[in-house]
């Protein structure tokens, strides 16, 4: 298997010869199915980057009061009440689940064999409805069969539940603000994420309309004390703003803020690639007893943005969410649009020789 060291370099790249390796791309794995909602993550996200508070006024949206991901908001916590019907449904989806941009269940290759829940699955939780950190709350294991290859009857129905997700910026693989961005303000960091120098944006806004997600917004005020990675002040009014995945602080081997904070472990960081075997092997465990709503969204390196480098564990569809099902990066038809452009200003071209000559016969 070639490595990648070899993929960047070639095997007699000087660099490699002198002992340089690639840093692995980081990014996070966001477990809905264990956030309590608690917006712990939010609040550490504006403390360590200083960003304003949102109005503590409600929205009329259950109890969220952030709404959305913005100039201000890099981490959002999304309240979404749900009864039995809507969950009947979601589970129905799942079981019917096709890849619109998310993977397929099972563990990719190579990652070993993903726990079973009637054997490795935590106990109980012990001290209330949280519970130690890091733990999962025991899941039913049966054998009957159901449909898409999920074993198990079924988890019991609740008559009512909460689906919480914390969300942030996907970094994506293939990342649309990026590639529109005209003063290379927004550029790729060495851990494979995507970072705005808030010194370098002319706040031209190009980067608003590229990203799949409205995940990234300009800021409309001068509030805010972190202005690029460096975390130099700088005036902020009118440039793009959004999670850098804690770049100031993963440069020093520091856990990002809001994964840090999370009481429940919903929020986890690390290696990309890691990230990914962790959410393949918990939508197994959920899926083998009883929960085939779990889905996995951004695991994918085939859909329309590469795969995000932030992985996430859904109990219903994106859209429920707030997510679009495929997302496409909106220059991933530049090439088409350019041979198009060609074709048609050569046939102009020879139309217009034609003419030429035609009118001087």
């Amino acid at each position: 298997m070639t490595s990648l060291a070899d993929q960047f370099f070639g095997p007699t790249d000087p660099g490699r010869d002198a002992g340089w390796e690639p840093t692995p791309r980081k990014g996070f794995f966001t477990d809905t199915s264990i956030c309590i909602g608690c917006k712990a993550c939010e609040v550490a996200c504006k403390e360590w980057n200083a960003l304003p508070m949102d109005d503590l006024g409600l929205t009329g949206n259950s109890y969220d009061n952030s709404n959305d991901l913005g100039a201000s908001t890099w981490r959002h916590v999304a309240f979404i009440e749900q009864d039995a019907d809507r969950i009947e449904q979601a589970r129905e989806s799942g079981r019917r689940l096709v890849d619109l941009g998310m993977p397929t269940v099972g563990a990719p290759e190579g990652a070993g064999r993903a726990p079973s829940p009637a054997t490795d699955a935590p106990g109980p939780f012990e001290t209330g409805p949280i519970g130690p950190i890091g733990q999962m709350p025991s899941l039913p294991a049966t054998d009957a069969p159901v449909a898409s290859g999920v074993t198990g009857t079924g988890a019991p129905v609740p008559d009512f539940r909460w689906l919480m997700s914390s969300d942030v910026c996907k970094h994506c693989t293939h990342a649309g603000c990026l590639d529109v961005c005209p003063t290379g303000a927004l550029f790729r960091s060495e851990f494979g994420t995507v970072v705005v120098q808030a010194d370098v944006c002319n706040g031209c806004g190009y980067c608003v309309g590229a990203c799949p997600f409205g995940v990234i917004e300009r800021r409309t005020d001068e509030s805010g004390g972190h202005g690029h990675p460096d975390g130099g002040d700088v005036p902020r009014i009118g440039i793009a703003q959004k999670c850098t995945l804690c770049y100031d602080r993963i440069g020093h081997d520091q856990t990002p803020a809001c994964a840090q904070t999370c009481p429940t472990t919903s929020i986890q960081f690390g290696d990309h690639e890691e990230m990914v075997r962790r959410a393949h092997e918990r939508v197994d465990v959920l899926r083998t007893s009883g929960f085939p709503e779990a889905r996995l969204y951004g695991a994918n390196e085939d859909d329309g943005v590469g795969g995000t480098g932030s992985v996430f564990l859904l109990l219903d569809e994106p859209e429920v969410y707030g997510l679009p099902p495929d997302p496409v990066v909106p220059t991933k038809h530049l090439p088409q649009m350019y041979r198009t452009a060609v074709v048609a200003g050569l046939g102009l071209l020879g139309a217009a020789a034609a003419s030429f000559l035609g009118g001087g016969a």
